[in-house]
């Protein structure tokens, strides 16, 4: 016998909308004061983050595309955008010549500091400021316990967590 689906409920499909909804409004504030104060896009800054967080500031690109969950097409789309503003450079593997490291520039360390304290206020003034600390704890257990299921199936999103 098939499966029957398992439709929403009217509660959940207003949960999903609200969510999607939110999403989406929030990513693009966030895109439009990147956009604003350094000419680049959210994208681009998590590509920047990541690789202000790494040993030396350098990642295998294959490691890089992981932590960020891009395909490897997107992210070399977004690194040669990146090499081309003089944020990042591509090295060869030292031992494995078929290895690529991308690695932060100074240039590419310098915009990012500029840029982080803006975008900290952005993230703080449409997201956080809107929520109590209970509804801060709230969100970071719904997004933890969602993380789980999705890591469980595709893998680690490299998402660091404080208990």
């Amino acid at each position: 016998m098939a499966e029957q689906t398992r439709w929403l409920t009217e509660r959940e499909q207003r949960a999903w909308l609200a969510f999607l909804a939110m999403e989406r409004l929030l990513d693009e504030a966030l895109d439009r004061q990147l956009q604003r104060d350094a000419g680049m896009s959210h994208a681009y800054y998590r590509i920047l983050a990541i690789l202000s967080a790494a040993p030396n500031h350098t990642l295998r690109m294959s490691e890089l595309a992981e932590q960020d969950r891009a395909s490897q097409s997107r992210l070399t789309h977004a690194i040669n955008r990146l090499e081309q503003a003089g944020w990042v450079r591509r090295e060869k593997g030292a031992t494995d010549r078929r290895v690529v490291h991308a690695q932060l520039t100074e240039a590419g360390y310098e915009v990012l500091r500029q840029t982080a304290p803006g975008h900290v206020e952005a993230v703080r003034a449409n997201l956080f400021d809107q929520l109590s600390e209970e509804q801060v704890d709230q969100l970071r257990n719904i997004c933890e316990a969602v993380l789980t299921k999705l890591e469980a199936d595709h893998g680690p999103a490299r998402v660091p967590r404080r208990d």
